[in-house]
Order: C-alpha cells, then structure tokens, then sequence
C-alpha cells in the first residue's frame, strides 16, 4: 500500500504482521479490519440480489450493503448503503434479525481490504421491483431470485456466499 514513508518519504517502511506499517522515523499505521453490512432480503420466498455495477466482482451478485462510516453503528450503516444503493429505507433497527459476521477480503484498486462483515436478514414479503430506486453508479440491476434457484457461484464475494448457504440452509431442505 506505501512504497514510500508518509512522514518522511523514505523507502524503508515495511508492512509488518499483516497489518502495520512501521517506518525508523516513527511513522506507525495500522491496516485495520474494516467493518462493513449485508442485508440478505427475504421477499416473501425469494430472495433479493443486486448486480454489481463496478468492480471489484462487475457483474456478480451479492446483497444490499457496504462499508460501515466512522461514527456509525452497523445497522445505522445497513440502512444508510440500503437507502444509497436500492432507493429503500428498509425501517427500523428492530425489523433487522442478526445472521453472522464473516471475515472477507475486499480487493480494491490495488488494496486487498480485510473486512468483517456483518450480515442482517430483514422480511419484506411484499417488496416488488417497483419499489428500489437503484443507484446506477453502484448496481446494475435487482433480481428476486426463489430460495431454490440461488446459485450461490454467481455471487460476488465468499463472506456473502457463507452468509447466504446458511440462510438458506434454514429455508430450504438439502442445501
């Protein structure tokens, strides 16, 4: 990430332990896990996936959500990226039913971001396509897919497909 020492432009700072910087002037920064959000929407049997529309993973699906913003609780930060992404206010904290916290990587223009991630399930058995504003800078489209037909390979990222195999392991038989 630093080819060269932020405080004093040196070339001897070295990435240590996975996750610091440390340069002998002193400079000292720690590559930190990055909180973030997925919501997996559950539409009345069918399950709501967005297409990416940028890299990383254009093209593949995954769930509403994305990087959580400093002073922001998790839920605070799922409903933010849900009305940001899809144009919906999904509603209070307490619609939302925790579902697990994965670790993920997040390659981003060169940078391999760790995360951990957060997902939350929410039930809108009456949610229909009409309702999502979508952002086109983030999504290129919203697919209701039935519990069945998910094919958790055209996700975008692991932490989602982990997430996604044991919501509907707990919906569907023989998943």
């Amino acid at each position: 990430m630093f080819r060269f020492c932020p405080a004093c432009g040196s070339e001897k700072i070295r990435f240590e332990k996975g996750k610091v910087f440390r340069c002998p002037c002193g400079f000292v920064y720690y590559h930190n896990v990055a909180s973030a959000t997925g919501c997996i929407i559950d539409a009345g049997g069918m399950v709501v996936l967005l297409i990416r529309a940028k890299e990383p993973a254009l093209g593949k699906l995954d769930v509403p959500g994305g990087f959580v913003n400093p002073e922001e609780s998790a839920l605070d930060g799922l409903r933010r990226e849900c009305r940001e992404e899809i144009g919906w206010d999904p509603g209070t904290e307490a619609n939302f039913s925790f579902l697990t916290a994965l670790p993920n990587t997040y390659p981003y223009k060169g940078i391999e971001y760790k995360t951990c991630d957060f997902f939350f399930t929410l039930s809108a058995p009456g949610l229909q396509e009409s309702d999502l504003r979508l952002d086109p800078e983030e999504i290129g489209g919203v697919r209701f897919i039935r519990y069945e037909d998910v094919n958790l390979k055209d996700l975008a990222f692991d932490s989602t497909r982990q997430a996604l195999r044991f919501f509907l392991s707990h919906k569907t038989p023989d998943r």
